[in-house]
């Protein structure tokens, strides 16, 4: 914006020097002729009054000798027309011709004086390039100004700018100082405001989740105490540790809820200890479903910007999926490489019939009788990192998932 004010405040100087500097320059060039001409009818008035005065053809040249060095050529003719005034004019040459005519008794005489085009023209180009010049001159000036009248307007748009990208990136705390024209202090008063409110929204929300789960804590802690009084064995040792797990999820729901920093450049996670972790879990079910899993990860640490509990839960929702909507006996494998540029990709596939379905992709769509949210879930952890989710069909004909996850700042 800065740009297109300099160069719109250029282009209305420009126009307004040039409809005040061209008639000025050709006005100069106009009053230097006249100048040399109203110069040479003054120096050449002693031969006209010595010509009225009768004065002899010795004394006519010896007073027009002595206007040799001003430049002018000046002769006394007996023309067979004299003009009833005097009149300037212009040769071919672009010199200025003066005639003026002298009555002398019956008789006429006419003092005929060449101003050379030199003399018509003397100073006009050093006056010109003065004008020039102080065109050149108003015109820096009006960009400076027009610079500084521009930074006053565009700063507070800038910082407007990088006050939404901060809130943006998930930055609640960010504020725009208001400044600059009334307009643009409106809105960043206005966007002030709806920061505010966004975050007094969230922490409602973050607060409600909260409250909401610990309410989960007094049926987890019945359903615990239901396993205890089991008879001991395998089934006892299972359903205490799906309490187990459903207690530790609460304990996480919590966490997330009250955690006020969902993504962003702060958010940092090792993707293989968090990938190797979760496979670990699923496994012991996995295998009650006679499913053969696979596992390949990264050969070291592979930090992504993600947080642990977000990809946990993505990383759930996509084993969940396989485990949940494939036939028994369906293959599973897990696979995690870091990508070159940085983060990582997490792929996960099956033996499966896939996905006939692209639409399993929007929240709360499902084609086989579930929320709908488990793709979801993964999709929105991709892009809060800055990557993505795509559906595939993976080499053994079945669906494929890959996550692939931003590197952290």
């Amino acid at each position: 914006m800065r740009r297109r004010l300099a160069l719109l405040v250029a282009a209305t100087t420009s126009v307004v020097l040039l409809a005040f500097l061209v008639p000025l320059a050709v006005l100069v060039g106009r009053a230097a002729a006249s100048d040399a001409v109203n110069d040479a009818t003054s120096r050449t008035q002693p031969v006209v009054s010595a010509v009225a005065a009768g004065a002899t053809d010795s004394e006519l040249a010896a007073i027009v000798d002595s206007l040799s060095g001003s430049g002018l050529e000046v002769r006394v003719l007996v023309p067979a027309r004299v003009p009833k005034s005097t009149t300037v004019t212009r040769d071919a040459d672009g010199n200025a011709v003066i005639r003026q005519p002298v009555f002398v008794g019956s008789g006429a005489k006419l003092v005929h004086t060449v101003v050379p085009h030199e003399k018509l023209t003397a100073g006009v180009m050093k006056a010109r390039a003065v004008l020039l010049l102080l065109g050149v001159i108003l015109i820096v000036l009006s960009l400076v100004v027009a610079d500084r009248l521009a930074r006053s307007i565009t700063a507070p748009i800038t910082d407007l700018a990088r006050t939404a990208e901060r809130l943006g990136r998930g930055d609640l705390e960010a504020r725009v100082t208001p400044g600059g024209p009334d307009e643009v202090r409106e809105v960043g008063l206005a966007v002030n405001r709806l920061a505010t409110r966004i975050g007094e929204l969230l922490a409602h929300e973050r607060e409600s989740v909260a409250d909401l789960s610990h309410r989960l804590r007094t049926p987890v802690t019945a359903l615990r105490l239901d396993a205890d009084a089991l008879p001991a064995g395998p089934d006892r040792e299972r359903l205490v540790g799906d309490v187990d797990e459903l207690d530790r999820q609460v304990d996480a729901l919590i966490r997330e809820a009250r955690r006020p920093e969902r993504e962003g450049v702060s958010a940092r996670c090792d993707a293989r200890a968090v990938t190797e972790d979760r496979v670990e879990f699923w496994r012991p079910l996995a295998e009650d479903q006679e499913r053969t899993v696979t596992v390949d990860l990264a050969a070291g640490p592979c930090p992504v910007r993600a947080a642990q509990t977000d990809l946990e839960t993505a990383l759930d929702a996509l084993i969940g999926n396989v485990l949940s909507h494939t036939p028994d006996g369906t293959g599973l494998t897990v696979r995690l490489s870091a990508a070159s540029d940085g983060g990582a990709a997490l792929v996960v596939a099956d033996e499966g019939p896939g996905f006939p379905d692209p639409s399993v992709l929007h929240r709360g769509r499902s084609g086989a009788g579930s929320t709908g949210l488990g793709l979801d879930i993964a999709r929105r952890t991709a892009e809060a990192t800055g990557g993505s989710l795509e559906l595939g069909r993976a080499p053994g004909g079945g669906g494929q998932v890959t996550l692939q996850l931003g590197r952290p700042a």
